[in-house]
């Protein structure tokens, strides 16, 4: 279970955008990346694929590395680091939760 999930406010902690903040649109698990709504912004220059289609420079966010951003509480709204907690229901059924290390509320 990833300590960030897609629909989280996080803060960019380092870089072009540090400060900003921003909802996660897509987790690359596989590379350790994310992508931000709003930040890492990047241009690319697209090629006419089909007839009829246009060409032209597109901007869009590229990702970056999960240690760079942190999440923000949505209680208490400061960013936080992100505990796990284990909650156990019947049937020996096991639950893993995330949590506000700041407030200790639990986030999902």
């Amino acid at each position: 279970m990833s300590k960030i999930k897609v629909g989280d406010q996080v803060t960019i902690l380092s870089g072009k955008d540090k400060g900003r903040q921003g909802k996660v649109i897509e987790i690359i698990p596989r590379e350790g990346k994310l992508v931000v709504e709003g930040a890492n912004i990047v241009k690319r220059h697209i090629r006419p694929t089909r007839r009829g289609q246009e060409s032209g420079i597109v901007e869009k966010e590229a990702p970056i590395y999960i240690s760079k951003v942190m999440l923000i509480c949505p209680r208490c709204g400061k960013r936080t680091r992100v505990g796990m907690k284990i909650l156990k229901k019947a049937l020996e059924k096991e639950e893993k939760l995330r949590f506000c290390k700041k407030c200790g509320e639990i986030i999902d």
